[in-house]
């Protein structure tokens, strides 16, 4: 659900192209489930509502990570950063990086997208289509 709010809405990615990923890659995957549920994150599935949830990946990540374990075990390059910005490295202070071995845009990337800026877009963009000013 996040992975596919975040390349829906925040990267403005066609929902169809996720939906090939996963079908391809996933080795359980179900077509009728993949395809609903893309479409229920993008917001045209049958039902849809409310259209306009807009995940956000480092609150997500917070809640149901609290502790980092899962980035840990599958992000290596933070496994040595602290649990307060294992879901925001680009905040951790330049110290607590080093320390922990993380140099952003070299050993682990910056940001590609700013969650605000990215929401507010989505949100004009299903402003626009609905014809709401």
């Amino acid at each position: 659900m996040i992975a596919a709010s975040f390349l829906i809405k925040h990267l403005m990615v066609d929902w169809r192209r996720g939906a090939e990923w996963f079908e391809d890659t996933l080795v359980d995957a179900d077509l009728a489930v993949n395809r609903a549920s893309w479409q229920w994150v993008a917001g045209s599935g049958a039902d849809a509502a409310p259209y306009f949830r807009i995940f956000n990946p480092v609150l997500q990540g917070e809640k149901f990570d609290a502790d980092g374990d899962y980035v840990r075990a599958f992000v290596p390059e933070l496994a040595k950063l602290d649990a307060k910005y294992i879901h925001k490295p680009w905040e951790a202070p330049v110290k607590l990086l080093a320390d922990a071995g993380v140099e952003l845009g070299e050993t682990y990337p910056e940001p590609i997208v700013d969650h605000g800026t990215a929401r507010n877009r989505a949100l004009a963009a299903y402003r626009d289509m609905k014809g709401d000013s």
